[in-house]
C-alpha cells in the first residue's frame, strides 16, 4: 500500500469530550469519525485494524468447531415477548416499527433469534452438540455513550451460541470456548485475564469475563496473591469474618449531627473510625423500601444487591422525597434503629458483627452512639452484599485479595435451558422423546478490542500495535523523493522485496518532511520504521526504529530482512 494513494488523515486536535486515550488516538490517527452520539464511521485505517481482530476470532472460532452463520439485526416483537425480554432488558433495547407498525428492536443480543433457528432446524439428538457463530454488528442503547467505540451504542461483535443434549456436552463446549478465547487474545498480543463473572441480563448458571488489564478499565477486578482465583468485582464473594459479635457494652445514646451526613464527616466529628459505623441504604423494592446495611469503610454491590429476594433484579436508590414519606428523616440520618418495621433490614456479614456502633438516628441532624443489632436494631436477615475491598480473604481460601482494574472484551456463559425452554426448542433423544435443549453463548466484543489494545499500549506519540493488529507491520519512509531519483528507486525496490515476502508494508511515499512523516508513523502506531535516505544509501544502510524502542539505529537491508523474516 502507498500511502500517497490511501486516505490518512491525521489531526492534532481532539474534541474535549475524548476522555481516555483509545478515544484521543483514535480520532488523532483518523480510525474513526463521529457520526452521532455512540455512532462512529470507520475510516480505511481503522477498518484495517478491526479486519485483523476479526479474521483471528473466526480463524479461532473454525479452529474450535464452530459454524459460522448470519442473522438479521432487526428482529420482531414476538420473540422478545417469548422470552420476556422485550420489557425486562430495559432502555438499552432500540424498539421500532415498521409501515405496517408491527414492532422490532435493533439486536443488542441473538439469543432469541439463534433459539428460534435451531427450533426449526434441529431435530434429533445426533445433530447435537453445535455451535453457531456469526460477526455481526449489534446496537444498545446507552444512556451515556462515551469512550469512543468503548461504550460505543453501536458496535461489532462476535457471537456464538451452543446447543447440547447434556450438561457433560454443554461444559465440554465451554471449555473450547474458554480455550479458544484465550489463544484468541494471546495472539492479538493482549495481557489479559480470564475472570469469575455474574451472568447479568444474558442469564445462566455460569461465566468468565476476559479482561484486558488496564488503569482505564471500567471494571474492577480482583485477584488472590495466593492461588489463581480471580474474579469480577461484582462477582467476588465477601467471606464472613471468623469472629462473633461482642456484647453490648454501651447505652444508645442520640447525639446531635447537624450537618453531618457521610460516614466520613460523622466518623470525624465522633471521632471514631469509619469501621464502627454502620451505613444505611434505602433501595426501592418490589414490595417497598428495603435497608441495605454495610460497615462504614464498606461500600453496596448493586449485583449482589439486586440477587435479594425483595428486590426487582437491581437495587434503586430511592428518592428523597420516599424516603422522607416512608421514615419521616430525610437521606444522610437514615439508620437501621427504629426503622419502621415494614421495612426489611438487610445487613451485611461485617456489619452484622458490629457492636455498640455508629448509625443514622432516623431524625434529622442526629445518630445515634453504643447501637447493637437486635437490642436496638433489629436484623431481617445476614447476606452477603458488599463489594471486596484489597486484603480480603480470598474466596478460596487462600492468600488475600488485590485489586486491578480491565476492560471486559470476552464473555463466555453456561445459559442451561433458560432460553430452550421459553422457546420450546426440544431434539428427540435417543428415546425418541423430546427433550429440552442446554445451550451455552460466548461473545467477543470486536471493535472494542481495539480501543482495548490502546489503552494497554500506547504513550505520548501515540499508538503501540501490537503487531498482529497493526495496520500495517513496516512503514518504509523515503526523505526527498522528488528530489532524489537513487532514494525513490531503492525504497521502491525495498517495499517490493518486503511485500514480496509476504510483510505487510506501507511505503510512504507522500513527500512530507521527516518529522511530519515520523510523527504520523508514531500516532498510528506502525511497528517498524524503516528510512531510506541520500545519508543511508551512501554509507549501505538503513535507518531503523522499532515503535517500542527509543532510538534508531542503522542496519543493512539483509539485517532488516532476518529481523522481519
Amino acid at each position: 500500500m502507498r500511502l500517497s494513494q490511501f486516505h490518512l488523515a491525521t489531526v492534532k486536535e481532539v474534541p474535549a469530550d475524548a476522555e481516555i486515550a483509545s478515544h484521543r488516538l483514535m480520532l488523532r490517527a483518523g480510525m474513526i469519525r463521529k457520526l452521532a452520539a455512540g455512532l462512529y464511521t470507520w475510516s480505511p485505517l481503522g477498518l484495517r485494524v478491526l479486519r485483523k481482530v476479526e479474521a483471528v476470532v473466526r480463524e479461532e472460532m473454525n479452529r474450535a468447531g464452530a459454524v459460522e452463520i448470519l442473522m438479521p439485526t432487526i428482529q420482531p416483537r414476538e420473540l422478545w415477548e417469548e422470552t420476556g425480554r422485550w420489557e425486562k432488558f430495559g432502555g438499552q433495547l432500540l424498539k421500532i416499527k415498521d409501515r405496517k407498525e408491527q414492532e422490532f428492536c435493533y439486536a443488542p443480543t441473538a439469543e432469541e433469534v439463534v433459539t428460534d433457528f435451531a427450533r426449526n432446524e434441529l431435530k434429533s439428538y445426533k445433530q447435537l452438540p453445535v455451535n453457531f457463530y456469526q460477526i455481526q454488528t449489534k446496537f444498545r442503547d446507552e444512556i451515556r455513550p462515551r469512550f469512543g467505540v468503548m461504550r460505543a451504542r453501536e458496535f461489532l461483535m462476535k457471537d456464538a451460541y451452543s446447543f447440547h443434549l447434556t450438561q457433560e456436552s454443554l461444559a465440554q463446549t465451554y471449555d473450547a470456548m474458554y480455550q479458544a478465547y484465550s489463544r484468541i487474545f494471546t495472539r492479538l498480543g493482549l495481557t489479559f485475564r480470564a475472570v469469575q463473572a455474574d451472568t447479568g441480563a444474558i442469564g445462566g448458571n455460569a461465566s468468565h469475563e476476559f479482561q484486558v488489564l488496564a488503569d482505564s478499565g471500567e471494571d474492577a477486578l480482583v485477584f488472590s496473591d495466593g492461588s489463581d482465583y480471580a474474579a469480577n468485582i461484582e462477582k467476588a464473594e465477601a467471606l464472613a469474618p471468623t469472629a462473633a459479635r461482642p456484647a453490648p457494652a454501651a447505652e444508645l445514646k442520640r447525639v446531635d449531627t447537624p450537618t453531618q451526613k457521610t460516614i466520613e464527616d460523622v466518623a470525624a466529628f465522633l471521632q471514631v473510625s469509619p469501621t464502627q459505623c454502620v451505613k444505611t441504604i434505602l433501595v426501592r423494592g418490589g414490595k417497598g423500601l428495603v435497608a441495605l446495611c454495610v460497615r462504614g469503610d464498606h461500600e453496596v454491590n448493586e449485583v449482589k444487591a439486586g440477587k435479594l429476594a425483595e428486590l426487582p433484579g437491581e437495587s434503586v436508590l430511592a428518592g428523597e422525597e420516599e424516603i422522607l414519606a416512608v421514615t419521616g428523616t430525610r437521606p444522610g440520618f437514615i439508620g437501621p434503629a427504629g426503622l419502621p418495621a415494614e421495612i426489611p433490614v438487610i445487613v451485611d456479614r461485617d456489619a452484622a458483627v458490629l457492636a455498640d456502633f455508629v448509625c443514622g438516628g432516623n431524625q434529622d441532624g442526629t445518630h445515634y452512639t453504643g447501637a447493637n443489632w437486635e437490642r436496638d436494631a433489629r436484623i431481617t436477615r445476614v447476606e452477603d452484599i458488599r463489594k471486596v475491598v484489597a486484603g480480603d480473604a480470598s474466596p478460596d481460601g487462600k492468600g488475600t485479595l488485590q485489586l486491578a482494574r480491565g476492560i471486559e472484551v470476552g464473555h463466555v456463559f453456561q445459559l442451561g435451558s433458560k432460553y430452550a425452554e421459553a422457546l420450546d426448542a426440544t431434539v428427540l433423544d435417543e428415546n425418541g422423546k423430546a427433550k429440552v435443549m442446554l445451550m451455552g453463548c460466548y461473545g467477543v466484543g470486536i471493535s472494542r478490542i481495539v480501543a482495548a489494545a490502546i489503552e494497554q499500549r500506547h504513550d505520548e506519540a501515540g499508538i503501540i500495535w501490537p503487531e498482529p493488529m497493526a495496520p500495517w507491520r513496516v512503514a518504509v519512509c523515503v526523505i526527498n523523493p522528488k528530489h532524489s531519483p537513487e532514494v525513490a528507486q531503492a525504497a521502491e525496490s525495498l517495499y517490493a522485496e518486503l511485500s514480496r515476502r509476504g510483510i505487510e508494508t506501507v511505503l510512504d511515499d507522500r513527500g512530507l518532511r521527516p518529522g511530519a512523516m515520523f510523527a504520523d508513523m508514531e500516532l498510528i502506531g506502525i511497528p517498524h520504521r524503516v528510512v531510506v535516505s541520500e545519508r543511508g544509501l551512501a554509507a549501505g544502510t538503513l535507518e531503523y526504529r522499532a515503535r517500542h524502542e527509543a532510538e534508531a539505529r542503522a542496519i543493512t537491508r539483509d539485517e532488516l530482512f532476518t529481523l522481519l523474516d
